[in-house]
């Protein structure tokens, strides 16, 4: 984990201090709405539907048994208590008065956190695999990567109003969590033949109103070479993309607009003035970074513990739990374990402040105090020895983490939706509390296995409802919710767009409506394929045909 130096630590605290100046002018009516509006933006401040939200910043998912009970402290004195994850791997905090926002930054800032950059026309946080370091898949630990971008990134001067807001995922692993292909820039560690470590460079990805999944405009880039490239491209993009029209600003428009091979060639242009300059990467800056990530000390272990298999073979709820919330790691005797956030009636990504002070505390005795936050809305311990795992189980039921459904069809990404977002269309928390409610039974869901619902309650698309092999979309029609579904999306290493069903739902629809569409998915698969295996094979047709045989 990056620990600031004091230069670091004196720049958040100065920010603190800034803002603080900032919100008492606007409170004494110094400064109106529009010239307190880009200030609180560029410190993570929302008006949302019945009160502020202040979203915090949290580079690349990792986080520290400190810093989660501090986030717990936050919850507890100047919210409702509890917090929410969200889909950059960042917390956000829903209620908020307005005035106690700088004291929350200065607590955050006691623990290294902060909110810059997490709102604005700006370079967002750099999001990436939450298994980062101990997956098994791995080629490179992409951590230092994302440190690089996060450091280069804040405070650019050059890139602080942009034409809209911009973000950057990494991946280094063979297979993608890290959603590479829906981001304004997506970058994939790659190997070649001379053994040499680069990046592949998509750029243009992206969701909201116009979902494209990115294209290639580098295949190789050398690593030194990281931050100069990128320069060049949000250099392009500055210089041509629209800020005449919001809804067409984003970087995908323009790629789309000029082809990607035109954008490629205009990044190579401007690439060819600085390829070599100030901002080339050495051997020596990637170590100073590195040392950061260095693995914890673990125990020389032989292999898989033997009492854990065991108690796998004789406890039928420790084996459902292992078979969904562990992930293989790169050490032997080791998993890293996910916390679920998902368990019915809960809305996906929620916890409470009790909660975040006992996901310390199993971090601190298991797993050297690191813990994560993934893409999917939920908490992992990545360094928790075999032998401690049925310890965990019991503890992690105790506090509501050890729901064994780890990607099935519960463990639902959701938005905030119309509860709490003035973006809103519709809801999206109770349609998910329905479906799960719908899909209570754990043997059933373990029979139709892996499967991505998204949910978001508007185009902003917040819960990557276009990339879920089921996405829920909330639509307004002439003043009442309903909800437009669609199938076949895919966020993965092959990244797709899902394919809309056809015309939207009412609320109480919506679990029949999955219903169906698993019915059909059970009918139709073979034994080895998962949902968007036979989705992929049999097309939409079946699906929409059982979904819309007596709903209209």
């Amino acid at each position: 984990m990056y620990i600031y130096d004091e230069y670091d630590q004196r720049i958040v605290e100065d920010r603190v201090k800034q803002f603080r100046d900032q919100t008492r002018r606007f409170l004494a009516g110094e400064l109106s709405e529009n010239e307190f509006l880009p200030l609180r933006l560029q410190n993570g401040l929302y008006v949302q539907r019945y009160a502020p939200m202040l979203r915090i910043a949290v580079p690349y998912g990792v986080l520290s048994a400190e810093r989660l009970r501090k986030l717990a402290f936050i919850a507890r004195t100047y919210d409702k208590g509890y917090a929410h994850l969200t889909t950059r791997q960042n917390v956000q905090f829903n209620w908020p008065a307005l005035e106690d926002v700088p004291d929350i930054l200065a607590h955050l800032a006691e623990v290294q956190m902060h909110a810059i950059q997490t709102s604005g026309n700006c370079i967002r946080n750099t999001t990436t695999d939450q298994f980062a370091g101990v997956a098994a898949d791995e080629l490179v630990d992409p951590r230092p990567w994302c440190e690089i971008i996060r450091q280069w990134s804040t405070f650019h001067p050059e890139f602080a109003y942009l034409p809209r807001k911009f973000k950057i995922a990494v991946n280094g692993a063979s297979e993608d969590r890290a959603a590479i292909g829906v981001h304004d820039i997506g970058l994939n560690v790659v190997q070649n033949a001379a053994g040499e470590i680069g990046f592949r460079v998509l750029v243009g990805g992206g969701l909201g109103r116009t979902p494209i999944i990115g294209a290639e405009i580098n295949p190789f880039l050398p690593w030194q070479h990281l931050l100069t490239y990128l320069d060049a491209v949000l250099r392009v993009y500055n210089r041509y993309g629209r800020r005449d029209n919001k809804y067409k600003a984003r970087i995908k428009i323009l790629v789309k607009a000029l082809t990607p091979e035109v954008f490629a060639d205009k990044v190579a242009a401007e690439w060819a003035h600085s390829k070599d300059g100030p901002a080339t990467l050495t051997d020596a800056e990637v170590a100073r970074i590195s040392q950061h990530f260095v693995l914890p000390a673990y125990e020389q272990l032989e292999g898989d513990d033997a009492d854990y298999l065991a108690k796998r073979d004789t406890d039928k709820g420790f084996n459902n739990w292992a078979l969904r919330n562990l992930h293989s790691h790169k050490v032997a005797g080791y998993a890293a374990v996910t916390l679920s956030l998902k368990p019915t009636a809960v809305a996906p990504g929620d916890i409470s402040a009790d909660q975040l002070e006992a996901a310390a505390d199993l971090a601190d005795r298991y797993s050297f105090g690191e813990i994560r936050a993934s893409h999917n809305q939920n908490l992992i311990l990545p360094h928790v020895r075999q032998a401690d795992l049925f310890t965990l189980w019991q503890e992690a039921r105790e506090h509501g983490f050890a729901t064994p459904n780890i990607g099935l069809l519960t463990d639902m990404i959701c938005c905030p939706g119309g509860d709490f977002c003035a973006l809103a269309n519709a809801k999206s928390i109770p349609i998910a509390e329905a479906i799960q409610r719908a899909f209570d039974d754990l043997d059933y869901l373990h029979d139709i296995g892996d499967i991505d619902v998204n949910i978001s309650g508007c185009m902003n698309a917040c819960g990557h409802h276009h990339v879920g092999h089921i996405g829920i979309l909330g639509v307004d029609k002439k003043g009442q919710e309903f909800y437009q579904v669609s199938l076949g999306g895919s966020s993965g290493r092959n990244a797709a767009i899902g394919q809309i069903l056809g015309p939207s739902f009412a609320a109480e629809q919506m679990p029949e409506v999955i219903q169906r569409i698993i019915d059909v998915y059970l009918e139709q698969r073979t034994a080895e394929e998962l949902f968007i295996d036979t989705y992929q094979r049999v097309g939409i047709a079946p699906f929409k045909e059982r979904v819309y045989a007596t709903n209209h």
